[in-house]
């Protein structure tokens, strides 16, 4: 399937990815010689951002089903972004995902968040399945993950260094917009993404 081919013809590559791993790098305490499954990996830019920060990142992908595949190794994290949603049925990952992490070993997911996103979600023909921030996080409890949280996430990193600026980004989801917004603050301030997280006690 040219999935990739299609779906990101016309998406270059930036520093976000980079800058996401490094963010979740310090938030969740993840340390040089950690190991990384990054499912469903895509192009590899959050592979190789985890790389440059010293973790052994391992990627996974084409042709890899998640729905039925079993996934091998051991590590301390599985990571996976923009994946879940494109599952019928979570069951499988989950599982899998749950039997390759060391004890104390931590999941982060990373999906489009339904309520600001569903003007945009079934653009990709490939998404099946959305989630909000509480059905994540019940989600990731059914499955025997402990720690569980679960929110709504900006894709801004000047947010993540600045939160009060938060304040200027709710305000921009107040406005309808009916066309495509080619403003990144704008448009990421009002399509959000959850981020959700357990570990493996």
């Amino acid at each position: 399937m040219k999935y990739l081919e299609v779906i990101y013809k016309d998406k270059p590559k930036t520093k976000y990815p980079s800058q996401l791993c490094k963010y979740l790098f310090d938030r969740f305490g993840m340390k040089f010689g950690d190991k990384l499954l990054d499912v469903g990996a895509g192009r590899g830019e959050f592979t190789k951002g985890f790389q440059d920060l010293g973790i052994i990142a391992i990627p996974v992908d084409r042709p890899v089903d998640f729905n039925k595949d079993p996934l091998i190794g051991e590590y301390d994290f599985v990571f996976s972004k923009s994946v879940i949603e494109h599952l019928e049925k979570p069951d499988n990952f989950l599982k899998e995902s749950y039997k390759v992490l060391k004890p104390n070993g931590r999941i982060i997911i990373m999906t489009p968040d339904w309520q600001s996103q569903m003007h945009i979600f079934y653009n990709d023909y490939t998404h099946v399945r959305p989630y909000d921030k509480n059905g994540l996080k019940d989600l990731l409890k059914i499955y025997d993950f402990k720690e569980v949280s679960s929110e709504k996430f900006y894709q801004l990193p000047i947010l993540w260094k600045y939160p009060l600026l938060k304040i200027i980004s709710k305000c921009l989801q107040i406005f309808p917009v009916k066309r495509e917004i080619k403003n990144k603050f704008i448009r990421w301030s009002r399509e959000l993404m959850i981020l959700a997280t357990g570990t493996k006690i």
